[in-house]
């Protein structure tokens, strides 16, 4: 995948800045499911707009936890995370950022009835 089918990201070192922490406790996020990335031209990159005020946009960890146990990849819970959802009437991620967690879990679970 390269830069132009993925949204405006940060590297490790840019998230950890942004988070102020450790490169290893991003990376640590990114393993325990509490933060998203990819490779992006062998890079490893996180979507900016997962990091709202220095911090990991409330209730990702779970949403990212269910979209994985529904089966999707890492690109596909980006591009559901980041797309219009009928359902919701914004993105998952917008509701996510307004704190509206339950919705977006019933979105998400819609998904398991198409997959």
């Amino acid at each position: 995948m390269n830069e132009t089918s993925f949204p405006k990201s940060v590297n490790v070192q840019e998230a950890a800045q942004i988070l102020n922490v450790s490169q290893s406790k991003v990376t640590r996020l990114i393993e325990e499911q509490a933060l998203i990335g990819m490779k992006v031209d062998g890079q490893l990159r996180i979507p900016a707009v997962l990091l709202k005020d220095g911090q990991i946009i409330p209730a990702l960890r779970g949403t990212l936890m269910l979209l994985s146990d529904l089966g999707l990849n890492n690109k596909e819970s980006i591009d559901w995370l980041l797309t219009e959802n009928e359902a919701l009437n914004e993105t998952p991620l917008e509701a996510l950022g307004k704190g509206h967690k339950a919705p977006v879990r019933r979105a998400a679970q819609l998904l398991a009835e198409i997959l």
